[in-house]
């Protein structure tokens, strides 16, 4: 069975329409999903879905768009959902976008990183375009006690490997199966099977043949096949490894995906 190490249900795209997604997941073969908040309005969307659906399993946490919104208040009430929850996410920094400033990211990352650190608990990190800055971050912070996941990574082979050495894993997402895939491509080949995670990052990211369409768990297997393919392996074999990946690092139970 697979795992979707990031898929976001709460999103009225995917949500308004759950019965279908979830029965359309389990038809491919995804045996669980992550589901991690972006938003504080989504948190208890979130928890109540997990409540309700024992293979979704919930994150919570304050994606850097929305850094702006941080302060103290609302780090004891991440504080309170994520004791119900599998890791702190998603969180990280975006110097792709002018608003929230960089310092805000910066110190939302911070606050979020250092709460993960206390509960013992794994990260799902957003990257674009500030590796550098991130990674002092997480050296500065959390040091040899992160653990963790680089979501829909975008970066190249060299700061895969430098996310790697911190302990981190590697998750690959729908741009893999692009024609025009280079990094990507090289990234899948390069990362050792005991560290990388597979991901819809649902309804985004969606993989070929569906681009253009709302992206759903179901589409997981076409970024399996073409990572399995780049590897050179089965598409079983990665399932297996990429699924044991996820329940070492979210400490999922085996019945999950077995």
């Amino acid at each position: 069975m697979l795992f979707d190490s990031h898929c976001h249900l709460d999103d009225p795209l995917l949500l308004d329409s759950l019965p279908e997604v979830l029965a359309e997941a389990e038809t491919a073969g995804v045996g669980g999903m992550l589901v991690p908040g972006v938003h504080p309005d989504g948190w208890p969307v979130i928890a109540s879905l997990a409540a309700a659906h024992p293979r979704l399993i919930p994150a919570f946490g304050l994606h850097p768009m929305h850094a702006a919104l941080w302060n103290d208040q609302l780090l004891a009430t991440l504080r309170s959902y994520c004791r119900n929850g599998a890791a702190v996410g998603e969180i990280g920094l975006d110097y792709l976008i002018a608003s929230p400033g960089r310092e805000l990211q910066r110190a939302a990352f911070r606050a979020q990183l250092a709460l993960a650190c206390d509960l013992g608990l794994p990260v799902l990190i957003h990257c674009r375009k500030a590796f550098a800055d991130l990674l002092a971050i997480i050296g500065e912070v959390a040091g040899s006690k992160v653990k963790g996941v680089m979501h829909a990574f975008s970066g190249s082979p060299e700061t895969a490997r430098a996310c790697l050495r911190t302990g981190l894993y590697i998750s690959l997402a729908g741009p893999v199966t692009f024609s025009n895939a280079v990094k990507p491509a090289q990234v899948a080949a390069s990362v050792p099977l005991d560290r990388l995670l597979l991901e819809t990052d649902a309804p985004d990211l969606t993989p070929e043949p569906h681009r253009g369409l709302a992206n759903r768990p179901a589409f997981l297997p076409f970024i399996t096949d073409k990572v399995a393919s780049i590897r050179g392996i089965t598409a079983g074999e990665l399932a297996r490894a990429t699924s044991a990946n996820a329940r070492r690092l979210f400490e999922l139970p085996p019945s999950l995906i077995p």
